[in-house]
């Protein structure tokens, strides 16, 4: 099913670019939208399985997929999301000073600017984010294979924009960065709903990680648009997903059935709440939950 996606989303690139090439301004903004839709379904979606080794069963092919999908589409380094997510996140999801989303915090921007605006600039910080990371942890490999990498991928994906759609190559940046942000919003949005505000752990009290994922995990209800950019591995099966990282969205699926099951049989939490809901509580509670340091569990008695 992830491969037919992807599959789907090169067989309507055609239809994209003939649509962003209009001088009618509905076409050009559903040409837009189309376009932006099959950048998060590459980059965020397919580059997240990627990162994962969701997508294939061939190691070196998962790499490759993994390059394309998060360098060359994506403008951000591979070798710094495998660690970000794989070996930080995931082990230590919700542990203070390790994977507690702090990373997605940006404390000196009021409420409506961080849920709302900043969102729309994250394609042009993106390269800029993994230039500094990189540097500042010191991948001087990784920092010399991503220059090229996300530079030429910028601009091929800036020269289709030319050629096939006519645009000048100054319009072909905008229309490319301005397509890419359409849907950055609920991007970032998803990233910190299902985590931020949610049990943290102190790395002296951590406990068992079947406790520690269901109860630093919520999974959104199902939204058909968002399961289509981000997949539901990101959306309806987040704590199916840190329960079994390595499992396809499909498969996520599948399994979510038997967990919901297993932690209602076994007095634990199964966190789910929709997108409108889990986006007041941010609105109400900005302060708490984005710009001061997050509240302590202790975690005792639990063995």
């Amino acid at each position: 099913m992830e491969w037919i996606t992807l599959l789907c989303c090169f067989l309507v690139l055609p239809m994209g670019f003939y649509l962003v090439s209009s001088t009618n301004p509905l076409s050009l903004f559903s040409g837009m939208v189309l376009m932006g839709l099959i950048s998060i379904i590459i980059t965020q979606r397919m580059g997240h399985l990627a990162t994962h080794y969701s997508l294939c069963d061939s190691r070196t092919w998962g790499k490759l997929w993994l390059w394309i999908s998060t360098e060359l589409c994506g403008a951000f380094s591979d070798d710094l999301v495998y660690v970000m997510h794989v070996k930080i996140h995931h082990p230590h999801t919700n542990i203070i000073g390790l994977g507690d989303s702090s990373a997605w915090k940006i404390p000196i921007l009021p409420c409506y600017l961080y849920m709302f605006v900043a969102p729309l600039f994250l394609p042009v910080a993106t390269p800029l984010f993994s230039i500094s990371m990189l540097i500042q942890e010191r991948m001087w490999f990784s920092l010399l294979k991503f220059i090229p990498s996300a530079s030429a991928g910028i601009v091929i994906n800036a020269w289709l924009y030319v050629y096939f759609s006519g645009y000048s190559w100054l319009g072909a940046f905008v229309i490319l960065f301005a397509s890419r942000s359409i849907f950055m919003i609920p991007y970032i949005h998803m990233n910190i709903f299902q985590h931020i505000g949610l049990p943290m752990y102190d790395k002296a009290h951590r406990p068992k990680r079947l406790y520690q994922m269901a109860t630093g995990c919520l999974n959104v209800y199902t939204n058909p648009l968002l399961n289509v950019c981000l997949g539901p591995s990101l959306v309806d099966c987040h704590v199916e997903h840190h329960l079994f990282p390595n499992l396809s969205d499909s498969l996520c699926l599948k399994v979510k059935p038997l967990v919901s099951e297993f932690c209602r049989k076994n007095g634990l939490p199964y966190q789910q709440d929709s997108y409108i809901n889990r986006l007041s509580i941010f609105v109400k509670r900005y302060n708490e939950l984005m710009v001061h340091a997050p509240p302590i569990t202790h975690f005792i008695g639990i063995q």
